[in-house]
C-alpha cells in the first residue's frame, strides 16, 4: 500500500502514527479537512485485524466527521483516532494517557471524544495529559444520547418522507447493536410506540431491551432478512453490501453507525430499489453537536434543539437528490463540501 496515495484520495492534511509498546499503546490520528475549524473526532479502540484495516478505517472516519461538520453547521473540521488492541482490557490509564500525549502533539488542531471501545472514564485519562478533549466529566459527559436523539429525528424524517407523516407508532424498526447509542435509539423509538426487533453480540444488552422495550431479538446475522419498515443500524460499518442487499426487506435504512456502506454504489443500490437511505453521517450528527456544544458553554437544551434540527437537514437532502436525480449520499456529499468551499473562500477583514 503506498500510504501517501491512500491519504491524497479524500485529500487528508496529516495522519500521526504513535507507538509506546512497552505501555501496550498503538494510535493513529487523522486530521482530514481544517477549514472549517479544528478537527474533531472520536478515538476508537478496536482489536484490527490489521495496520492497514486501522488505517483505512480512520481515514474513512475522519473524512466522515469533515462532512457531519459542515452539514450540521458547525464551526469544526473532521478528525479520527484508533487505538489498536484489546478494548476489553482493564489496564487502560497508560494506554490513554499514551493517546492523550499523541493528541496534545497536534498542538490544539484536533480534539478527541469518546467512541466505540472507549468510555467517558478514558477519556479523563486523555485529560490528564492534554486540554484538547471533549465529553468528559463536568463538560457534556456521554454524547450518547444526544447522537440517539438526532438519530430518532432523523428516522421520522424518514417516515415523513416515505409515507407521509413522521409518527413511527406502530412501525417495524430492526436496530442492530444496543451499545449506548443503540439503547437510547430503542427508548426513543419505544416511548413513540414503534415495534422492535435487535441484535447485538452482547446477550445483556439483548435481555435489556427485551424486558425494558418488548424488543424480540434475532441473531446478529438474521437481522438483515427481517421484514420490517426500517433498518437501523448501529453498530460498525460496511454494514450494506452485496451480501445483505440480497436479502434486505425494508423501505428505510437510517440508524446511528458511521460508515454504513461498503462502498459508494451501494447507496446507488438502494436508490435503484426506492429504499430510502439516510446518509449516516448527518444522521449521526447529534454526538458531534453535542461536544460541539461544551466548547463553546451550550446548554444542554441547546446542543438536543440542534440535533433536532437534523429533521429538516435530511428532508432538504432528500428534496436535493430527487431534484438532481442522485442518491441521498450524494446529495450530502455535495451539501457538505459546498459549505466548506466557501469558507475556503472568505477574505479574512481584520487582523
Amino acid at each position: 500500500m503506498n500510504v501517501f496515495e491512500h491519504l491524497a484520495e479524500h485529500g487528508h492534511e496529516q495522519v500521526v502514527f504513535w507507538s509506546e509498546p512497552e505501555l501496550g499503546y498503538r494510535g493513529i490520528i487523522a486530521i482530514h479537512d481544517s477549514t472549517l475549524g479544528p478537527a474533531l473526532g472520536g478515538t476508537r479502540f478496536w482489536n484490527y485485524s490489521s495496520d492497514q484495516e486501522a488505517l483505512t478505517d480512520v481515514l474513512r472516519l475522519s473524512q466522515g466527521m469533515t462532512y457531519k461538520a459542515s452539514i450540521a453547521g458547525v464551526n469544526l473540521g473532521g478528525g479520527k483516532s484508533v487505538i489498536i488492541g484489546d478494548n476489553k482490557t482493564r489496564d487502560r490509564e497508560m494506554i490513554f494517557r499514551a493517546h492523550g500525549r499523541a493528541v496534545e502533539s497536534l498542538g490544539g488542531r484536533y480534539y478527541t471524544a469518546e467512541d466505540v471501545g472507549t468510555s467517558v472514564d478514558d477519556m479523563e485519562f486523555v485529560r490528564m495529559e492534554t486540554d484538547s478533549v471533549v465529553g468528559i466529566y463536568g463538560g457534556s459527559g456521554d454524547p450518547s444520547p444526544i447522537t440517539a436523539y438526532g438519530t430518532y429525528q432523523g428516522i421520522r424524517a424518514c417516515a415523513q418522507r416515505t409515507w407521509g407523516s413522521p409518527a413511527l407508532e406502530g412501525k417495524h424498526v430492526t436496530v442492530q447493536g444496543l451499545g449506548n447509542v443503540g439503547y437510547h435509539l430503542c427508548a426513543f423509538l419505544h416511548e413513540e410506540g414503534a415495534r422492535l426487533t435487535v441484535t447485538d453480540i452482547d446477550q445483556d444488552r439483548i435481555a435489556r431491551a427485551r424486558e425494558e422495550f418488548g424488543a424480540q431479538s434475532v441473531g446478529p446475522d438474521e437481522i438483515y432478512a427481517v421484514d420490517a419498515d426500517i433498518f437501523a443500524p448501529c453498530a460498525l460499518g460496511a454494514i450494506v453490501n452485496d451480501d445483505t442487499l440480497k436479502v434486505l426487506k425494508v423501505q428505510i435504512v437510517a440508524g446511528a453507525a458511521n460508515n454504513q456502506l461498503a462502498e459508494p454504489r451501494h447507496g446507488q443500490e438502494l436508490h435503484s430499489r426506492k429504499v430510502l437511505y439516510a446518509p449516516d453521517y448527518v444522521i449521526n450528527a447529534g454526538g458531534l453537536i453535542n461536544v460541539y456544544g461544551e466548547l463553546h458553554d451550550w446548554s444542554a437544551d441547546r446542543s438536543k434543539r440542534k440535533a433536532g434540527e437534523i429533521y429538516a437537514t435530511l428532508l432538504r437532502i432528500f428534496e436535493l437528490a430527487e431534484e438532481e436525480g442522485v442518491p441521498n449520499a450524494v446529495a450530502a456529499d455535495r451539501v457538505a463540501q459546498a459549505r466548506i468551499d466557501k469558507v475556503r473562500h472568505l477574505s479574512r477583514s481584520y487582523l
